[in-house]
């Protein structure tokens, strides 16, 4: 049963051709919204919270601050509205889930540069 959704995946999913990115990196997802018959391009950034899942049910969590209120929103990876996505900063962070990042406010929600 696993093979054959696997086939499925890989014959009938479309892959998005998408930089490399984990959490602690600050990216900006370029996705188009539709709203009844025009459409409009709108950008989301900030820092990647998460990567979860495998293969075409992929998603990554995305956290940024509007104002004093947090904002995340999930994307999953082979969303056809995605256009692009651009790799801002690298972050050094040593979880691959950083949900603690939520309750870190002012200089301690600082995320160092990775050097490359």
């Amino acid at each position: 049963m696993e093979s054959l959704v696997k086939f499925v995946q890989d014959e009938f999913v479309s892959r998005n051709d998408l930089p490399e990115f984990a959490a602690g990196d600050t990216i900006t997802v370029y996705f188009e919204i539709k709203e009844g018959v025009k459409t409009r391009t709108q950008f989301f950034r900030g820092v990647v919270i998460q990567r979860r899942g495998s293969g075409s049910s992929e998603t990554f969590t995305i956290r940024k601050m509007s104002g004093t209120i947090g904002v995340e929103r999930i994307f999953p990876i082979n969303l056809p509205a995605i256009q692009k996505i651009e790799v801002n900063k690298r972050g050094k962070v040593r979880r691959a889930r950083i949900f603690y990042f939520r309750e870190l406010t002012g200089k301690k929600a600082q995320i160092k540069e990775r050097r490359r």
